[in-house]
């Protein structure tokens, strides 16, 4: 087995969110008064946690208090929305049951909130996905590598006997600054080229062919 831990980004890795957050984007935008963004605008926003996706998505120049309230707006309703219209790629709730078998370790590192990592993983994968962390006020978001580690101390492993993997290039740069092996996802919120300028070494275009990057001898 190449890989003692599998670490995956949540968000266009394991979980096509979009639609669910562009509803809760919209419909924090309409309580606040400002137009809609389209769900494409939204696709590019995500990435970086909720606070820089609401600041992405408010008119320029909003004053900070304003967009705060429109955060806490996004945070309430996506809390109750988030399961609507989100479902695990295809393939990827066997691609799980296939790394458990395996012996290899599964954990969720994602920028999303925790209590929304959360309560994802436990609803759509429940026991396959062990460890899950999002991000909260004590440890910085990826690319900063700190909920990686602790992801891996969760599991008693090295960052060398694990790899990390997501679909973006803050994923990329999460897994350099972590100083582990990474591998980047074709069927997410960025095309390949963009992984590719952005530097990613290893694509996979399937979650068949990622397990095998993961296991295969």
């Amino acid at each position: 087995m190449r890989y003692e831990a599998a670490i995956f980004d949540l968000d266009g890795t394991l979980l096509n969110t979009l639609d669910d957050l562009a509803d809760s984007v919209n419909h924090a935008l309409a309580a606040c008064g400002y137009p809609a963004r389209s769900r494409e605008e939204v696709r590019q926003f995500v990435g970086n946690g909720v606070a820089l996706l609401i600041h992405r998505s408010v008119p320029g120049g909003t004053p900070a208090v304003e967009e705060e309230r429109c955060l806490e707006a996004f945070r309430a309703h996506y809390l109750t929305n988030m399961r609507h219209k989100t479902a695990p790629y295809p393939g990827i709730p066997d691609l799980l049951d296939r790394l458990n078998a395996a012996g290899c370790a599964v954990a969720v590192v994602s920028n999303k909130f925790d209590r929304a990592v959360k309560e994802l993983c436990a609803g759509y994968f429940g026991g396959r996905v062990p460890v899950a962390i999002g991000e909260s006020s004590s440890v910085r978001k990826k690319p900063a590598p700190d909920t990686v580690f602790a992801a891996l101390r969760e599991l008693d492993l090295p960052a060398s006997r694990a790899v990390y993997i997501g679909d973006s290039d803050v994923d990329i740069d999460t897994a350099r600054n972590a100083g582990m092996d990474c591998i980047s996802v074709s069927w997410g919120f960025r095309d390949v080229p963009f992984l590719k300028a952005h530097g990613a070494a290893r694509i996979a275009d399937s979650p068949a062919q990622l397990f095998e990057l993961l296991i295969g001898e």
